[in-house]
């Protein structure tokens, strides 16, 4: 099916960074639908040549393996178009229109066929997203062939998420609108679907009785970098837990839903944001912790402290670390703790969920007892992308054997020889085709605003500010003593 998608702040750096290479991608897998156009919508003046030029010099700033031979990017900029516009004009909303709806002669299409369906993906501020809604609507751009892509953050808190989504609903239908969150773009994360309901293996296990607590860590080795305006007025909490912590924490504890369709998945992973455990200040002191990093040496390299960074406040309390318990309170989970963690500037750039079974409960072999030395299964997200399933098994022959861990390790990008689609790629060719699976109902991002919102009043009216933490650590160390009080350690101390 053709299709159109306008990028609303194309010069941006989401744009640029993100969104070029993931459709470059799409375009050199041969996954892009024939007959496409994108088109880059920002303020200044430019024209489809220019514009084609400034993102060929752009390519040059992301990671090699995803810029373009000259030949190569000369075939996918034919693609590219730009057009200004003033996002408060309704005149500009107008032309806008008038382009879709005379296309010219694009290839892969008949002359003056219009696109089948109009992606418009706002990577914009989210500030922005009500006044560009309420224009599109005016427009009339909000017919049934066309889809709004909301990039996150969604809102400040539940009142400024409430607020977008009635002006997003005033203009487009739930289905038309497609709230993203690229991590569940990622093939790790496709295949914790795949591995809990495409296999009879686990799911016996996959409860309170065989569980002994889940770990998510979702951890970065750089600090803010020049990105210190915006972190500050977000935080870890906001920019990590809310959205990507807690995704992967419903597609871990979720019921099986009745079929692969979206509805059906979203229901579940909705059920399990509405059991889990709500805080209370009290609770909030007992277990969520907070840090912030200082100054120090990383990888044999000074680095500044956060409140030393470009654009942050000297007096700073913006969290860059959090570390949190939490509990689901329904049948399969009742007990079991989930403990959810990132940061900036720590030991490691390191995405992974740990599940940590139960001991045997009754060891006969020598030294086999301990949670330390108990099964586990490693969801690698990043940098790696697979699975370990941590053993015991007998090193020897004779009596009185010890045992020693040992480890399936299944490393996807081995195991599938063909290039693994990344998370932007996947979700904005979901987004042309029109598969929701992967996106976020209104209904599952206002449930986690009212999660986290606990957490942030009980830090507003917490004089202490978060815990320094030394650059290269693992965070606090209070964040160890949360998991030590329940006889467990994150997977690193293990």
């Amino acid at each position: 099916m053709s299709f159109d998608l306008i990028l609303f702040g194309g010069t941006g750096d989401l744009t640029w960074r993100k969104l070029m290479p993931a459709l470059f991608q799409a375009f050199r897998h041969g996954k892009l639908p024939a007959g496409g156009r994108i088109l880059a919508v920002a303020r200044d003046e430019r024209s489809d040549d220019e514009y084609r030029a400034f993102i060929k010099e752009r390519f040059t700033e992301v990671e090699e393996s995803k810029r373009p031979s000259d030949e190569a990017y000369a075939a996918f900029a034919q693609m590219l178009h730009y057009r200004r516009m003033d996002l408060a004009k309704p005149e500009h909303y107008a032309g806008l229109k008038d382009w879709i709806a005379t296309p010219g002669a694009v290839a892969g299409r008949a002359e003056g066929e219009r696109a089948g369906t109009v992606v418009l993906f706002l990577a914009t501020s989210p500030h922005l997203f009500p006044v560009i809604c309420e224009q599109l609507g005016a427009a009339g751009l909000n017919t049934p062939e066309v889809r709004v892509v909301l990039e996150k953050p969604l809102g400040h808190d539940l009142a400024s998420a409430q607020q977008i989504n009635r002006v997003v609903a005033s203009a487009f239908k739930e289905e038309q609108a497609l709230r993203i969150d690229h991590y569940l773009g990622k093939p790790a994360v496709q295949n914790l679907m795949a591995l809990r309901f495409g296999n009879a293996l686990f799911e016996p296990l996959w409860r309170r009785e065989s569980i002994a607590n889940i770990q998510i860590t979702l951890a970065e080795s750089i600090g803010v970098g020049t990105r210190g305006d915006f972190y500050d007025q977000t935080g870890a909490l906001r920019d990590m837990i809310q959205n990507h912590a807690l995704q992967l924490l419903t597609m871990i504890a979720m019921e099986p839903p009745s079929s692969n369709d979206a509805d059906a998945i979203r229901d579940e992973k909705l059920k399990v944001l509405k059991s889990l455990r709500p805080f209370t200040p009290e609770s909030v002191a007992r277990d969520v912790v907070r840090g912030q990093y200082r100054a120090g040496s990383f990888d044999g390299k000074a680095v500044k402290g956060y409140l030393d960074e470009l654009k942050v406040p000297p007096s700073s309390r913006c969290e860059t670390f959090v570390a949190l318990r939490t509990e689901v309170q329904n049948w399969r989970w009742a007990g079991v703790p989930f403990y959810l963690r990132t940061g900036k500037r720590l030991a490691a750039r390191d995405a992974q969920i740990v599940v940590n079974f139960r001991p045997v409960p009754h060891p006969i072999f020598p030294g086999s007892s301990g949670a330390g030395r108990a099964n586990k299964l490693v969801i690698k997200l990043q940098p790696e992308d697979g699975l370990e399933l941590h053993l015991l098994a007998a090193k020897g022959s004779g009596g009185n054997e010890l045992l020693s861990p040992v480890s399936l390790d299944l490393d996807f990008d081995r195991a599938f020889a063909s290039e693994r689609v990344g998370g932007y790629e996947r979700l904005l060719l979901d987004a042309i085709a029109g598969r929701l699976n992967l996106f976020v109902r209104s209904d599952e991002q206002e449930q986690a605003w009212r999660w986290v919102e606990p957490i942030l009043d009980a830090w507003a009216a917490d004089p202490t500010g978060p815990r320094p933490y030394a650059p290269g650590s693992w965070g606090p160390a209070a964040a160890s003593a949360l998991v030590a009080r329940d006889g467990c350690a994150w997977a690193e101390e293990q």
